[in-house]
């Protein structure tokens, strides 16, 4: 990998020689493939693979290699989401900070792994706000929430004591801070995984590589700044942020959030650690606030940096609107809906093949006894969506815009879990 020189220099006057360079050997190694298992199921582990468990997520397991999750159903299924373990530290701070519900905003949510991580560790009885500004990356959002929530259905529905189905108020959003701000929403937990530079990204990204500069550097420390001044409105007095970058320097990173304690008016929270999670602290000279940098080479993961901070109480509450929902653009969680609805009309376990058949949006052919109308179809007995079964064949009611569009079908499904 050939990175860019002024990025070099510059990293490695804030990092040093020696982690500087333990950051370029990490570059240099390949990503690790990591997965985050959905607590609505039990049966996790599969015998065949080899798997360590993510030091500060216990639902996140390193896998040997990356196998293709797109041909695995039960991806689709919402059984685990596809995040490099880094990110699943955010699992961790909730468990620490939170223990009675909240409501929270996810600001910068797509593709959707930081709130499907939310979902699972905050308490019952909290709501989630899920937001993208970009409408076709909030489009993504909403199909992972929904297949993510998807899973834990038939163990709601039945009262299953093989399933936790925790009872969350989720909704997902198409806004910008500007909005939120104007609706006069309130937050008790407001996640700013702020768009960023991407240094991070390096290993996984060439686009990433090939777009850095200073320049560019500087754009993002002044949108990020913006972002969190103005959702800034919407977080309670002794409410928390959550800041993260998937990037490296300082300017995004440490000097922001120095930025936001100064000039907001803020406190930093510490969480406690695992030495052996290989956590790096500050990089800025005389800046000694609890930051979590994950550096590749010395973590097992990819570049993030997150801090914790506790909005000064002194700070005016902002008259907040009864349904404040009113105001902001909800996306509509139809397919979602459409398997609650539905859960209670007959099943019809798929083999792999048609599995992939039915992902793939082609019409089945049901077995002659399947009764007419709405029918389930599941494969390992987790719903995967619905069909209408006519009798000569069954239309496939999978969305249009989810379905797997590669010609090449692989005869047996991937060992995941």
């Amino acid at each position: 990998m050939n990175l860019p020189e002024d990025f070099s220099n510059y990293t490695k006057e804030i990092m040093g020689e020696e982690l500087f360079h333990t950051l370029v050997n990490g570059l240099q190694e390949e990503p690790p493939v990591s997965i985050r298992l959905n607590p609505a199921v039990k049966e996790y582990k599969n015998p065949d693979h080899h798997t360590h468990t993510v030091g500060w997520c216990e639902l996140g397991q390193y896998l040997p290699q990356r196998p293709n999750f797109t041909f695995d159903p039960l991806f689709h299924a919402g059984l685990y989401y596809v995040q490099e373990a880094s990110s699943m530290f955010i699992y961790h701070i909730i468990q620490q900070l939170v223990k009675t519900p909240v409501r929270m905003l996810d600001l910068c949510a797509a593709p959707g792994g930081k709130s499907t991580c939310c979902i699972s560790a905050l308490p019952t009885g909290s709501t989630l706000y899920c937001n993208e500004p970009i409408r076709n990356r909030a489009q993504i959002l909403s199909e992972n929430i929904q297949k993510w929530l998807m899973c834990g259905i038939l163990g709601k529905k039945s009262h299953s004591t093989d399933h936790l189905q925790k009872d969350i108020d989720i909704k997902v959003t198409n806004n910008y801070p500007r909005d939120y701000k104007k609706a006069k929403a309130t937050f008790d937990i407001i996640l700013a995984d702020v768009p960023c530079s991407g240094e991070g990204m390096f290993r996984k990204d060439e686009g990433a590589v090939a777009e850095w500069s200073i320049y560019n550097v500087g754009k993002c420390r002044d949108l990020q700044q913006d972002i969190i001044s103005t959702i800034w409105h919407c977080l309670r007095p002794g409410g928390i942020l959550i800041y993260s970058t998937c990037t490296f320097n300082t300017k995004e990173n440490e000097e922001n959030v120095r930025w936001i304690a100064e000039e907001l008016g803020a406190s930093f929270i510490s969480i406690p650690t695992d030495k052996e999670w290989g956590i790096t602290g500050s990089l800025l000279k005389d800046f000694n606030q609890p930051v979590y940098r994950f550096i590749p080479g010395k973590t097992k993961g990819e570049g993030l940096f997150v801090t914790v901070l506790r909005k000064e109480r002194s700070t005016p509450l902002m008259a907040e609107k009864r349904s404040f929902s009113e105001s902001l653009n909800i996306l509509p969680m139809d397919f979602l809906h459409s398997i609650e609805e539905s859960i209670q009309a007959p099943h019809v376990e798929l083999s792999y093949s048609q599995a992939i058949r039915y992902l793939s949006r082609e019409a089945l052919v049901l077995p002659p006894d399947i009764p007419k109308g709405i029918v389930v179809v599941t494969y390992r007995s987790h719903p995967i969506g619905l069909v209408k079964n006519i009798g000569n064949r069954a239309n496939n009611l999978y969305p249009k815009e989810w379905r797997i569009r590669s010609s090449h079908i692989p005869d047996t499904q991937p060992v995941i879990i």
